[in-house]
C-alpha cells in the first residue's frame, strides 16, 4: 500500500523535478517566463483574486445588473463590427498600398499610424468636433437625420478610427511577399478576377486578416480616451465597459469596478479564443 510519507515524497520530488527543469531552460526561456509572469499573469491572478473575495451571489448580481448588460451589448458589438468593417476597408488599404503607385503615397501611408501615436483624448476631441452637428462631417449627415456626436454610433467611430492600422499593417506584408506571378498564371488558365481572389489571393491572406481583426477588436474593447469624449456617457444607450469601471471607481465601488473588469476580461479571453481558432483553421485550409 502507498503511505502517505512515499505520497509527499513523490510530491517533493516531482516538484523539485519541475524546479530543475525550469532552471535548466535557456536563458531566454526564463526570461520571457519571468516578464509574463510579472508583466500579464500576476496581474491577472489578482484581479480574479479580488474578484473571488466576492460572494458568489453578489458578484452574479453585479455582472448581470441591468446597466452592465447594456455596456457588454455596447461595448462587445460594436467592437465586433468595427473590427469586421475595418477588415473588409483595411485589406483594401493595405491592397491599395502594396499594389498600386499615386502622389504623396508615403504621406498617405503614414497618417495610417496617425492612431498609434495620437493621444486617446485628442482624437475623441478631434472626432467629436467633426462629426458635430456643426461639423464638417455632422453637418453634411445631420439633414439626414443621422446624428453621430454622443451617440452609439459616434463610439463605433471612434473604435474603428483607432483600430484601422492595425488591420492594414497586419495584412500589408502578406500582400508584399505574394508573387503577382501567380495571378497572372491563374489568369492566363481562364480563371476569372473574382475567381483568382476567391482561390489564389483570399487563402494566403485569411490568417493575416483574422489576425488584424483580432487585434483590432482588442483593441476598441479596451478603448476608452476616445470613446468617453465622442459619446454621451448614457447607460442604456451608449455607456461601454470601460467608462463604467471609471464611473464605479470614482463612486469608491471597488467590487463592482473588479466584477465588471472581470467579466470584460474573460469574455474577452473567449473571443480571441474563437479568433486564433478561426485563424488556425485559416492556415489548415491555406496549407491544403
Amino acid at each position: 500500500m502507498t503511505t502517505s510519507s512515499q505520497l509527499t515524497s513523490d510530491k517533493s520530488g516531482n516538484k523539485q523535478s519541475f524546479l530543475s527543469q525550469l532552471f535548466h531552460l535557456p536563458w531566454t526561456w526564463r526570461i520571457t517566463l519571468g516578464y509574463l509572469t510579472l508583466m500579464l499573469l500576476l496581474p491577472m491572478v489578482a484581479m480574479f483574486q479580488t474578484a473571488a473575495s466576492t460572494s458568489p451571489a453578489k458578484f452574479w448580481s453585479i455582472a448581470t445588473s441591468p446597466v452592465a448588460l447594456a455596456t457588454y451589448d455596447v461595448t462587445f458589438i460594436t467592437a465586433l463590427v468595427t473590427a469586421l468593417f475595418n477588415g473588409f476597408f483595411g485589406t483594401l488599404i493595405a491592397w491599395v498600398f502594396v499594389r498600386y503607385d499615386f502622389p504623396l503615397k508615403r504621406l498617405v501611408d503614414a497618417t495610417v499610424d496617425l492612431p498609434f501615436a495620437l493621444p486617446t483624448a485628442v482624437a475623441g476631441l478631434t472626432l467629436s468636433t467633426v462629426y458635430s452637428d456643426n461639423g464638417w462631417i455632422g453637418s453634411l449627415l445631420a439633414p439626414l437625420g443621422i446624428k453621430v456626436s454622443f451617440t452609439r454610433l459616434g463610439v463605433a467611430v471612434a473604435m474603428t478610427f483607432i483600430s484601422l492600422p492595425f488591420i492594414v499593417r497586419t495584412v500589408e506584408p502578406v500582400l508584399q511577399e505574394m508573387e503577382i506571378d501567380i495571378e497572372e498564371a491563374a489568369w492566363s488558365l481562364g480563371a476569372s478576377q473574382f475567381q483568382t481572389f476567391w482561390r489564389v489571393i483570399l487563402p494566403p491572406l485569411l490568417p493575416a486578416i483574422l489576425t488584424g481583426v483580432a487585434l483590432g477588436f482588442s483593441r476598441a474593447v479596451g478603448e476608452y480616451g476616445s470613446t468617453v469624449i465622442i459619446a454621451s456617457n448614457t447607460p442604456f444607450k451608449d455607456l461601454i465597459a470601460p467608462v463604467l469601471i471609471f464611473q464605479r471607481l470614482e463612486q469608491y465601488d471597488y467590487a463592482g469596478a473588479t466584477v465588471i473588469g472581470t467579466v470584460l476580461l474573460l469574455i474577452s479571453l473567449l473571443m480571441l479564443l474563437g479568433i486564433n481558432l478561426l485563424q488556425a483553421w485559416g492556415r489548415r485550409y491555406d496549407k491544403s
